[in-house]
Formats: structure tokens, C-alpha cells, sequence
């Protein structure tokens, strides 16, 4: 039998090996950054997060204020409407915004509980929800007879499908185009990043889990730990959010402060929400309009396999895959992602009659 002293000292050693281990694996981590930190960055002097348009606020159907911001032209030929990820916000539409605020009318507005809009009974917080919020977006902010393309990033791309399960007669009508990034029109894995051996019992571990992390004082001590371990957290952003590993710095910071800005709660919610998400059901309604379906083949968040799945549902849909890039296609890719959304805009404008 080993001794309770052998056994603490030995514990001792376990513990302080740790220590050292954990330590080791710190410093590299910081060494790493600092390397990155040194490469050339293109994205250095970009005011990220910083571009304001007019601002307006919406009322949901539940009276929950909507934070929406108008830039360009209100006469342009064109508005794109702008749904925006999960714990993102308007802001990451940065490029997308400066491309085209000149030649179209742009709408993008923070989904709730997101940004600067107001917070979500959590009971609301559903993918059907936010459709009904991008409905009210649409009429306020883009009212008349204006054409419209509908451009949704991950979770804003679901929106853009529950707005047409929920209100097909805009199709065809008011919406003449859609452009769909990153997204899935059903439960995308949220474990699929996770080696395969371990994926079955976080999927059953993962929903209590991000109920308790975003409760009482544990999601405390969780926003406690989001807001210090900076370095293990820009290491995760540029893993999961961007394909290139030599992607720029600036954009790894400002992603994941977008990120972090996001309450733990909120996180929680929707994440119950997207897990329940299946909209192949609206898929037809999209086909009435010209559809791109877009995204990088190093998404680790949504399976590119999804997003070709969502093509060959949609009638008539045209699939873009963009080499190397990953789930913040929009600010790893912008000009690839602009020039294809420049020309479906163009292509819905001909295909209605006013290119």
C-alpha cells in the first residue's frame, strides 16, 4: 500500500509536471503569436468595426428593438440586405459594405440579442424568430418596390430561409435574388470539428453544458475565462474561423472580439436553436429567384459538404466554393466573396427585367 505521504508527493509531482507542462504549451503558444504577429499585415490600418451607417431602429413583432444601418444611394438600382452569423454582428460585413456602398442601397442590421439590438426573451430566440425579424427589417428599411438581394452568412443565411418559408409571395416579387454563405439549410454537427471517437458524447453532453455555462455563477466565471485567455482564443479563431493559417492578425482579433462581445447566454440560446434548425422545406421558394450558394472549402464550422447539398436542393442554384478559405469567408476572401455577389445582383436585375 503506498503512504498518504508517498502518495501526496507523488501527487506533488503529477501536479507540478502538469504545471510545467501546461506552462511549456502557454509559452509556445505566446511564442507562436508573437511570430504571426511579425508577418506582414494587410488588414493593419483597416478600421474594423469602426464604419457607421444611418442608424434606424426596428420593432419586432414582439417590440424588440432591431439595430439597422442604412449606407448608399437610396435610389440605387439594388438593395442588399445584409443577415449577419451567430455571435457576430452588422459589423462583419465590413468589406461587403465598403464594396458596395456606392452602387447599391445597403441594409444591415444586428439580429437580436446580437450587436446593438436589444435582447431576447430567451423563449423567442428560434430560427422562425429571426425570419419574422428579417420581415420587419425588409418593410421598414427597404420599403416600396425596390428589387432586393438577400445576403446571409451562416446563421443569417437560415434567417433568409425562415423569411421565405414564412412569406414565399416576397419571392420573385420584392426579392429577386439570394445569396447564401456558409450555411446550412438544416441541424448543422456543432461537435463535427471534434475527432470522430469523441463526437457522440459531446453531441449528448453539449446542450446541459451550454445551459449550465450560461447560468447563475458559473457563466461568471465562464465570461471570466472568455475575457482572459486572449491567446488561447485567437489561436481558436484563426483555426475555426478562417482556412488560411496565414490569414491576417487584425482580422483574427477583430473576429473574435466580435465574438467575445457576445454574452454567454445568448450563446447558449441560439445554440439550442440552431441545433433544432431545418428549413428544406422553403428550398423551392428560393429557387423562384436566382440563388448563389457560397462557401470556403476549409470551413471546419459548416461542413462545405452542407453547402453543396443546399445547391443541388435549390432549383437553379449556382455553387461557389472558394479554395482555401474558411467559415469567415467574408473577411478571409472579401474580393472573390464580393465579385460573386456583385454578379448574381446583376444577374437577378437582368432575369427581372431592369439590367
Amino acid at each position: 500500500m503506498v503512504s498518504w505521504r508517498r502518495f501526496t508527493g507523488l501527487a506533488g509531482l503529477a501536479a507540478g509536471a502538469l504545471a510545467a507542462g501546461t506552462g511549456a504549451v502557454v509559452a509556445a503558444e505566446k511564442i507562436a503569436i508573437g511570430r504571426i504577429r511579425l508577418r506582414p499585415d494587410p488588414a493593419a490600418g483597416e478600421p474594423l468595426g469602426e464604419i457607421r451607417g444611418e442608424a434606424m431602429t426596428v420593432r419586432a413583432d414582439d417590440g424588440l428593438p432591431l439595430h439597422v444601418e442604412l449606407a448608399g444611394p437610396p435610389d440605387a438600382p439594388v438593395t442588399l440586405v445584409f443577415c449577419h452569423g451567430y455571435t457576430l454582428s452588422l459589423d462583419v460585413f465590413h468589406y461587403q459594405r465598403a464594396a458596395f456602398e456606392h452602387t447599391a442601397r445597403c441594409v444591415l442590421w444586428d439580429q437580436r440579442s446580437h450587436g446593438r439590438s436589444g435582447r431576447s426573451d430567451p423563449d423567442l430566440v428560434t430560427i422562425d424568430q429571426l425570419g419574422a425579424d428579417l420581415h420587419e427589417v425588409l418593410m421598414a428599411a427597404a420599403p416600396g418596390d425596390a428589387p432586393v438581394v438577400l445576403v446571409g452568412h451562416s446563421m443569417g443565411g437560415m434567417t433568409v430561409m425562415a423569411l421565405a418559408d414564412q412569406h414565399p409571395e416576397l419571392f420573385g416579387g420584392k426579392v429577386i435574388g439570394v445569396v447564401l454563405i456558409s450555411t446550412s439549410a438544416s441541424t448543422v454537427d456543432p461537435v463535427g470539428w471534434l475527432p470522430a471517437p469523441l463526437r457522440p458524447a459531446a453531441r449528448r453532453a453539449m446542450p446541459s453544458m451550454m445551459t449550465g455555462a450560461s447560468r447563475g455563477r458559473l457563466a461568471e466565471v465562464v465570461e471570466r475565462g472568455r475575457r482572459s485567455a486572449s491567446d488561447l482564443a485567437f489561436l481558436s479563431t484563426r483555426r475555426y474561423g478562417f482556412g488560411d493559417p496565414r490569414v491576417s492578425p487584425t482580422l483574427v482579433d477583430f473576429l473574435e472580439r466580435v465574438i467575445r462581445s457576445t454574452p454567454i447566454d445568448v450563446v447558449a440560446d441560439f445554440y439550442v436553436a440552431l441545433v433544432g434548425h431545418d428549413k428544406r422545406s422553403a428550398l423551392a421558394i428560393l429557387g423562384k429567384v436566382p440563388v448563389l450558394v457560397m462557401t470556403g472549402d476549409r470551413d471546419r464550422l459548416v461542413d462545405p459538404r452542407l453547402s453543396a447539398e443546399l445547391a443541388a436542393q435549390i432549383p437553379g442554384a449556382e455553387l461557389v466554393l472558394i479554395r482555401g478559405a474558411g467559415h469567415a469567408v467574408i473577411l478571409e476572401r472579401p474580393e472573390e466573396v464580393n465579385d460573386a455577389i456583385a454578379a448574381l445582383a446583376s444577374r437577378a436585375l437582368e432575369a427581372r427585367g431592369d439590367g
